[in-house]
C-alpha cells in the first residue's frame, strides 16, 4: 500500500519545536520585532510563550507563518 505524505508544511512539528527553532535562529529580541506580542518582548521564555500561543490563535498563526517562511534557512543553520 502506498503511503501519502501530507502537504501541510507543519505536519508532525509541534508548536514547541517551532518556537525553539525560531528562538534559536532569531532570538527573542528579533522575534518581538517581527511579531509584536508581549511574550516575546517582556520576560521572554519558551514556556511562557507556549502558554500564550496555545491560547491565542491569531498569535500562533503568525508564529507558524514566520516558521514556514523561514524554514528553508533552518536547514542550513540548524
Amino acid at each position: 500500500m502506498e503511503k501519502r505524505q501530507s502537504k501541510d508544511p507543519l505536519h508532525g512539528i509541534t508548536l514547541q519545536i517551532i518556537l525553539e527553532r525560531l528562538v534559536t535562529y532569531y532570538g527573542f529580541d528579533t522575534l518581538g520585532e517581527l511579531i509584536k506580542i508581549k511574550c516575546f518582548t517582556d520576560n521572554s521564555s519558551v514556556k511562557s510563550s507556549l502558554t500564550f500561543l496555545r491560547k491565542t490563535d491569531w498569535a500562533r498563526k503568525k508564529v507558524e507563518e514566520l516558521y514556514i517562511n523561514t524554514s528553508t534557512k533552518f536547514k542550513t543553520t540548524i
